[in-house]
């Protein structure tokens, strides 16, 4: 088996599915393998062009068995997928089918830019796609092993006598999961090159934001708090965010909401006088209703079949508030001024270095109209991005809520799983999803854990247990650090927690896990290493690490639950909790 799975895909004939079926005849495909990757292209030799619907690179039963462990990526931020092939089980809140209606195809399960498959203890399959230039590429696996390789060519026109070439196909099988990443990870980064500074660890930026305590009832009076207590007491932190409800509408990033009576400039301004790094929360794709950005320009937006401006709830998740939304066309010319021009405003004359790029997801909407007819959904979110990044010139530019893919090299950063909200459910959700994408970290992006939150609000209470994995999911993580309770609420322990995740000696190193199960990880520093151990259970359990003569072992946080003897560590661990402890 080790070898038939890769030698079965090499050897499938390749082929184009299209809205009227006879045109097929006039296309075909070729497809150039070079060691672990295929580079296929579409060919036309008709005199007009012809809808293509989607290119099949696959579509035959895999000798798997139905218990086969999987794992497969989301098309957006907020999905993924666990399980087996016959019980697919969605590890995000938000699967992409459901949630975000993108279209699936009956009897299959839809996952986007790689599988991982275990047949064995010892026999990993990766498939994946090692770029996301202009399509979008789909994994479907049936329940009995079916396994479909589609591109996504939304039924564009290929003109007579041309030719597309498409996204590279990648496959690696192996013993270890962890090096087929690796070496998956440095095959996208031949094709991506990642976005400048994104992967110097000394650049990862620290800070504080204000949506995990005020939410959308930002005042200015609670940015001067903060700031206030950034100044005298965090000064460790490096960003204060202004997350959303500063403005007075979606879309309308400079008109200040009433609660901000010095309007974004001033409120900057006091920022930079503070000594501390000012940055911004913007969803820069869409705008409500009754922003003036959509009441003056309607013709900017993806239209639906009637050539109106859509409605995102239409076809897919309507957003979180002020809905509806509409979509900013990222192909239209005067759509990527405005978002080149509105950057590098907020860059060059706010002195803006780090973007929250929110709601990037409809960015690449599906099932709309763009101004450029032959422009994919991919294209059009990565022209709109092109228009940020080069208004936004040398900042730090935060991807959230976006398409994972289709992002690659336009952000430094990536949120890696859902937002933090207090209570044990939620702690345990994000950790799966932010460990499952650890690989990403330092190698496509900086990942972002989200917020580190430490105390209970209304509505939001948490144990100290299961902050403790909340905690350890943030370390483990490695990537941006940025605290969401309100600072002067502290108690001294959330103080003291809080500064040693910032004086933390093991930053920006690799976190390594020595399995799937994501149970132990190590983190190494010279002689030092760091042991994160997650109990998954819903009971408390014992773990015993060796510990040589000359070693000595000691709690991350200095209140672990630790006994020694000969030659070993006891690490008591709570019930869905986790635990930290260094061995030197």
């Amino acid at each position: 088996m080790f070898q038939s799975i890769t030698a079965q895909i090499q050897d499938f004939k390749r082929y184009a599915l299209t809205t009227i079926p006879r045109q097929a005849l006039s296309l075909w495909m070729t497809c150039q393998w070079q060691q672990s990757s295929c580079q296929w292209q579409l060919n036309s030799s008709a005199k007009h062009s012809i809808k293509i619907k989607e290119i099949v690179l696959f579509d035959d039963v895999l000798a798997l068995s139905a218990d086969c462990p999987f794992y497969g990526e989301g098309f957006q931020m907020l999905a993924q997928t666990g399980g087996t092939i016959s019980q697919p089980q969605a590890i995000g809140r938000c699967p992409d089918d459901s949630h975000y209606r993108i279209p699936s195809e009956a009897g299959f399960h839809s996952s986007y830019n790689y599988i991982l498959l275990s047949p064995r203890e010892n026999h990993h399959i990766l498939l994946g796609f090692s770029s996301c230039f202009r399509f979008s590429g789909t994994f479907r696996l049936s329940a009995n092993g079916r396994l479909k390789i589609i591109v996504d060519c939304e039924d564009l026109p290929l003109a007579g006598f041309s030719h597309w070439q498409g996204e590279l196909l990648v496959i690696l099988e192996g013993t270890e999961p962890a090096l087929l990443l690796h070496q998956y990870g440095q095959l996208i980064n031949q094709n991506h090159v990642a976005r400048k500074q994104s992967l110097q660890s000394q650049n990862t930026p620290s800070g504080w934001c204000s949506w995990y305590h005020y939410y959308a009832d930002l005042h200015e009076a609670d940015i001067s708090e903060n700031l206030q207590q950034m100044r005298q007491q965090f000064t460790a932190l490096d960003y204060l965010l202004i997350d959303d409800g500063y403005q007075a509408y979606m879309g309308d990033w400079l008109t200040p909401s009433p609660r901000f009576g010095a309007g974004l400039a001033g409120i900057v301004e006091q920022i930079h006088r503070a000594g501390v790094k000012p940055a911004l929360w913007v969803a820069p794709f869409i705008a409500e209703g009754n922003s003036a950005i959509f009441k003056q320009h309607p013709d900017w937006f993806v239209k639906d079949e009637n050539g109106a401006p859509l409605a995102a709830e239409k076809v897919t998740y309507g957003g979180w508030r002020c809905t509806p939304w509409y979509v900013l066309d990222g192909t239209h010319p005067q759509v990527q001024k405005h978002l080149k021009t509105l950057m590098r405003y907020l860059h060059q004359a706010l002195g803006i270095t780090l973007f929250k790029l929110d709601a990037n997801f409809w960015g690449a909407i599906h099932g709309g109209y763009f101004y450029d007819p032959t422009a994919t959904r991919i294209e059009a979110y990565r022209r709109g991005m092109a228009a940020i990044c080069e208004g936004a010139g040398e900042s730090f530019l935060l991807g959230c809520n976006a398409p994972l893919w289709p992002s690659l090299g336009m952000v430094n950063g990536m949120r890696v799983g859902d937002d933090v909200e207090r209570n044990g459910d939620r702690f345990y959700q994000i950790a799966q999803e932010i460990l499952h994408r650890s690989w990403q970290n330092q190698v496509l992006w900086i990942n972002d854990p989200d917020c580190i939150t430490l105390e209970n609000v209304q509505q939001q209470i948490a144990t100290p247990e299961q902050y403790r994995l909340h905690l350890l999911t943030v370390l483990a993580c490695n990537g941006l650090l940025v605290a969401g309770d309100r600072l002067a609420g502290l108690s001294e322990t959330s103080r003291e927690q809080l500064a040693k995740l910032l004086n933390n000696e093991f930053a920006g190193l690799p976190t390594e896990f020595k399995n799937r199960d994501f149970r132990h990880a190590t983190i190494v520093k010279g002689k030092a290493t760091l042991h994160l151990l997650f109990n998954w259970e819903n009971d408390a359990v014992v773990i015993n690490l060796p510990v040589e003569a000359a070693q000595k072992a000691q709690g991350f946080f200095g209140d672990e639950l630790l006994s020694a003897s000969v030659n070993k560590v006891s690490v008591h661990i709570a019930a869905r909790s986790a635990a930290a402890l260094i061995i030197k």
